[in-house]
Formats: C-alpha cells, sequence, structure tokens
C-alpha cells in the first residue's frame, strides 16, 4: 500500500468524522488537499465563487445536518476570506472545521508574498485556532480540533502550510475515537431545588425561550401549562418554540411583536430558556430572573441573576416540572394572550387595506404568500435587515420548517450562501432564500455556484432598491437617509443569462403565479420582487419621546405589516379567556 501524504491523512481524518463535502475556493497552497479530495470516494469538493460563501454554506450544513462540516482557503487573501462566515457559525454555535492553508512553511515570518498569520486572526472566532508545522502533528492535531468544534459547538481552524501539506505523512500515526454528537448536561439537584422554590414562591411566571429550547417543545409546553406561564421567544427561538403554543405571545427585541415585552415585564419570575438573547434594554430590570443554559458563560451576561442554571433546557424542565406545584390562576396567561391577540389584531388592519392592488408590492405581501405557499418542510435562509423582520413576523413554523440566518452575527449577504449549503444536505427538499437586494448583490457570483451544481434552490429577491434596515436606523434616529439606494438590474434577466430560471414581479397579482412556477422549476430559480421602499414608515400612534433612538422605538413600532397565521393562533388561544 502506497504511503500516504498528509493531505491523503487529513481528507481521512474528515471523512471519517462525517464530513461529506469542503466547499471553497481552489489555490496554490491549497491544492494538495484539493488533489486529496479528488481522489477520495467518500467526499465532494463544492467549488464557490468566494470564500465567503464558503464558509458560510458549511455553517448552514452543520445547522440543518447537526453534523460536522468543512471548508477551506488558501494562503493569506483566501483564508481571509472565510472570515465573516466563519465568526456567523462560531456564534450560532455549528461545528464548522476550516482549513486555512498557509505560505511555505521556510517564509512564514519573513513577508512573503500574500502571508498573513491565521493562528492570530480566526483567534475570536474560533474554540481552536493551531497550525501544523511538522507532519507529526497530524493527525492528533486535526482529531484534537474536530473535538472542539463538534464538543463546544463552533469553530475549529486549522492552518496548514502547503509544502507541509504534500510530505508523506508519519508512519502507524496513532488515531483514536472522535466525538461526534454533544452530551446533555444536567442542573445538580441544589441548583433544581432552588429554582422550584422560586417558581413555587411566585404568582406569575413567564418564560422566554431561545435556540436552546431545540429538541425540548414538549418540556416546555408541560411547564408552561403546569404554572400557567405565557411563553415569550427571541428571533432564534421562534423555529422551535412558537408552534403548537397555547401560550405564545410573541417575540421581543428589535423586530418584537405582539405582547412579549409585556409578558417579560409584568411578571414576578422571568425564566430565560436556552437563550443569550443580546438587548439587555428589553429586559426587566424590576422582577426576578433565572437563566438556564448548556454555555455556562453565558449565565448573566445581558442581565443580572437571582439564579443561574447551568444544563440544557429539556434536561432541567424534566428534573423540575414534576417537582413544582401546580398553579390554577390564568388570570396572568390570559390577559398576556388578550393583549397578544389584540396587538396583532391591530398590525394585520394595518397590513390588509387594499394590500393586493397596492403598487410597489407591499414586502409583508410576499412574506405572506410565500408563507402560504412553500413546503411543510422548507428551508428558509433570512438575509439580514428587512428579511429578518418578513422572517420573524410571517414564516409560519411548524417543527419541521428550518430558518437560517445570521442571527447572532448580524452579516449582510448571508441568504443565498446558507441556500447553497441547506441545499447540498437534500436536493429533494425545497430551500428557499429570502434575500433583500443588498445583501444578494454582495455574493451575487455564487448565483452561478447553483447554475453549476444545478442547485434547485429558489432565490425570492425583496428588491426595494435600497438598504431598508439602515434607512429605518436612520430614520428613529433623526437623520436623513443617507447612501441607502441601490441602482439595480433587471434581476430575472440576469438569473436567465446565467442559465436559471428567473421572473420579475412588479404587480400583486403577478406574485402568487410566479412563485408557484419557481417552486415547481426543477432547477436554481429567482423571483425578482419589485417591493415598496416605504414599507418602514412609523405609525403615527408612536410618540415623539419614543423615537429617541433605534433599540427603544423598535420594540414598540410595527413596519406597517401584520404577522400573518400568526393572528389566528392567538384568536385561538384566547378562545377560552373568560370575557369581562
Amino acid at each position: 500500500m502506497a504511503k500516504q501524504n498528509v493531505s491523503e491523512q487529513f481528507v481521512d481524518i474528515l471523512v471519517r468524522a462525517g464530513v461529506e463535502r469542503l466547499y471553497g475556493v481552489v489555490g496554490d497552497s491549497l491544492n494538495p488537499v484539493v488533489d486529496a479530495v479528488r481522489r477520495h470516494s467518500g467526499i465532494e469538493w463544492v467549488q464557490v465563487r468566494h470564500e465567503e460563501t464558503a464558509a458560510f454554506a458549511a455553517g448552514a450544513e452543520a445547522q440543518v445536518t447537526g453534523r460536522l462540516a468543512a471548508c477551506a482557503g488558501s494562503c493569506g487573501p483566501g483564508n481571509l476570506h472565510l472570515i465573516n462566515g466563519l465568526y456567523d457559525a462560531h456564534r450560532s454555535m455549528a461545528p464548522v472545521l476550516a482549513l486555512a492553508s498557509h505560505i511555505p512553511s521556510s517564509e512564514i515570518g519573513l513577508g512573503y508574498f500574500q502571508e498573513t498569520h491565521p493562528e492570530l486572526l480566526f483567534q475570536e472566532c474560533s474554540h481552536y485556532n493551531e497550525m501544523i508545522s511538522n507532519p507529526r502533528q497530524m493527525p492528533r492535531l486535526l482529531q484534537t480540533a474536530i473535538q472542539h468544534a463538534v464538543g463546544q459547538g463552533g469553530v475549529s481552524v486549522v492552518s496548514m502550510p502547503g509544502d507541509i501539506a504534500g510530505q508523506p505523512a508519519p508512519e502507524k500515526a496513532p488515531e483514536h475515537a472522535l466525538v461526534t454528537s454533544r452530551p446533555s448536561v444536567r442542573p445538580g439537584d441544589e441548583e433544581i431545588e432552588k429554582l422550584r422554590r422560586m417558581v413555587d414562591a411566585a404568582e406569575r411566571v413567564t418564560l422566554f425561550c431561545g435556540s436552546g429550547t431545540a429538541g425540548a417543545h414538549a418540556e416546555v409546553m408541560e411547564f408552561a401549562e403546569r404554572v400557567k406561564a405565557p411563553v415569550g421567544h427571541a428571533l432564534r427561538g421562534k423555529e422551535w418554540i412558537q408552534y403548537d403554543n397555547p401560550f405564545d405571545v410573541g417575540m421581543s427585541g428589535l423586530l418584537g411583536y405582539g405582547a412579549a415585552y409585556e409578558a417579560t415585564h409584568e411578571c414576578d419570575l422571568l425564566i430565560l430558556l436556552g437563550t443569550d438573547f443580546p438587548y439587555n434594554a428589553f429586559l426587566p430590570t424590576d422582577v426576578k430572573i433565572v437563566q438556564v443554559d448548556v454555555r455556562p458563560e453565558r449565565l448573566g451576561r445581558r442581565s443580572k441573576l437571582d439564579l443561574a442554571v447551568w444544563g440544557d433546557v429539556r434536561e432541567t424542565l424534566r428534573c423540575l416540572t414534576p417537582a413544582v406545584k401546580v398553579k390554577n390562576d390564568r388570570r396572568f396567561l390570559d390577559r398576556m394572550l388578550k393583549k397578544h391577540a389584540d396587538a396583532l389584531e391591530g398590525v394585520v388592519k394595518a397590513y390588509t387595506r387594499k394590500v393586493d392592488k397596492h403598487v410597489p408590492i407591499h414586502p409583508e405581501y410576499v412574506a405572506s404568500v410565500l408563507d402560504e405557499l412553500a413546503d411543510d418542510d422548507a428551508v428558509f435562509t433570512v438575509d439580514t435587515g428587512m428579511c429578518n423582520v418578513w422572517a420573524a413576523r410571517y414564516l409560519t413554523p411548524n417543527g419541521r420548517r428550518r430558518v437560517i440566518g445570521s442571527f447572532s452575527h448580524g452579516s449582510m449577504a448571508n441568504a443565498l450562501p446558507q441556500a447553497i449549503g441547506a441545499q447540498f444536505t437534500d436536493r429533494n427538499r425545497q430551500v428557499v432564500s429570502m434575500s433583500g437586494d443588498g445583501g444578494f448583490t454582495m455574493l451575487m457570483g455564487d448565483f452561478l455556484t447553483l447554475v453549476q451544481y444545478d442547485l434547485p434552490v429558489k432565490v425570492v429577491l425583496f428588491n426595494n432598491s435600497s438598504l431598508g434596515m439602515v434607512e429605518l436606523e436612520m430614520l428613529v434616529g433623526g437623520l436623513p437617509s443617507f447612501g441607502t439606494t441601490n441602482k439595480n438590474p433587471d434581476f430575472a434577466a440576469v438569473a436567465r443569462a446565467a442559465g436559471a430560471y428567473g421572473v420579475r414581479v412588479e404587480k400583486p397579482k403577478q406574485l402568487e403565479g410566479a412563485l408557484k412556477n419557481a417552486f415547481a422549476h426543477k432547477g436554481p430559480a429567482l423571483v425578482d420582487v419589485v417591493t415598496d421602499p416605504n414599507a418602514l414608515s412609523i405609525p403615527p400612534k408612536i410618540s415623539a419621546d419614543m423615537v429617541t433612538g433605534f433599540a427603544l422605538s423598535a420594540s414598540k413600532i410595527v413596519l406597517d405589516g401584520g404577522v400573518g397565521r400568526m393572528l389566528q393562533m392567538a384568536r385561538s388561544n384566547i378562545r377560552n379567556v373568560p370575557r369581562p
């Protein structure tokens, strides 16, 4: 048997760890690894047009599958392009292994062509970041990187000079079993008992849920029923907790709606479940707060806690729920449910007036129709900015749909590359990129990746020819909008020129048919919807003293839009609320 080189051993270990594809752009120092991928039947090289796309795609794949994904960049500028997508993956706790290939080892530190120092550059967006400077570090260093990415949830970066990649691998190199999943974490009995006493002593309990409630929907519902608690959520908690939820009071934060803000401020015990909700201005300061999280470093960094509980949400509630006393008083819960329904009723009225005749098209209408037509197990990838608003308020979760975005890092241009990674995991599953024209044009070159691999991603482009969220920020800050207007082409024509299906929609009556035709098309498709750039107007009921800054005002305003089928759920949830 021929002796392996370091690149071949590197690729073998990735395959053994469950990696099915390596996203990147080939070149110079990375060539030996790409050649090893070419010769290995267990892994695919995915050629993207920009390394930032590679990192975003790997992060999305990891979020959809829950398994390790990988990306790579060549030396210097090549791996530098990975950094934004890696920040996003790391903050999303997506297990990603990034290979940052390096200049020749003998030239490091001498100002060589394209020299950078990856071991410094990626330090903040990784759990593990080391360089292979000697073949004898393999395979242990790569195995250690994998353990960090999977075990801690996030990014590991391995730097490797091109000359090292081509050298013979050490004979009989030790290999060990690899971590493939994270364990459950159960809180200690003492913490459970403290929490039980606090819950039993509280008259009004509210739950506020984040992405840490994934896999714990049943446990959250059982606990909420037992203590008659309203259940609100952050944006990353929406897909896991909003569906089949008779206790739902909406979302808090910059994109908030419904009665979540009131429920978190009018209770006397707020329990934060699996959320690293960053906007502490929206959290109360005069109620008792408990936080439950599997990441202990997140406990208490957003608000003052009366109790910190280190554990999985599901394991914590499995221990806690049977121990707490059943509360029979529903008055607080019913009052919050009614507030929630009333709030949604009001904003839906603003959205429904002649919306099917409004030109340019209301973006809310686009999101609502998209929600109705998309598959029950669709994966939505959502651009940062106004697309976040429409996704938060109109996409209806059901336990099978996924909604992925740059919700923690807040990067533009994430939706298209994340759709690439999501679609590679299953070509038969519907993947919809909700793209803004600003974000789409940043990495528009990778629309060609869809065509090259015939990926059936459907790009729904919310084209208002502006940076909408930035205009809103300027508006509520008392500034005139400036530098926010985009001069755009006919994106549908661009898509057709690239070899994909493309259709432009300028009137509401064209929308449903255009979406249905795009969804029925077997390959990549783009629906360029010309939307109203004035959908950012603040309703006149907002008082002047509220418009003192974006963080304060955005919690109260409604962006001329409703919240789709959430109103139906809210109405059904208050059917049994006693009427005065």
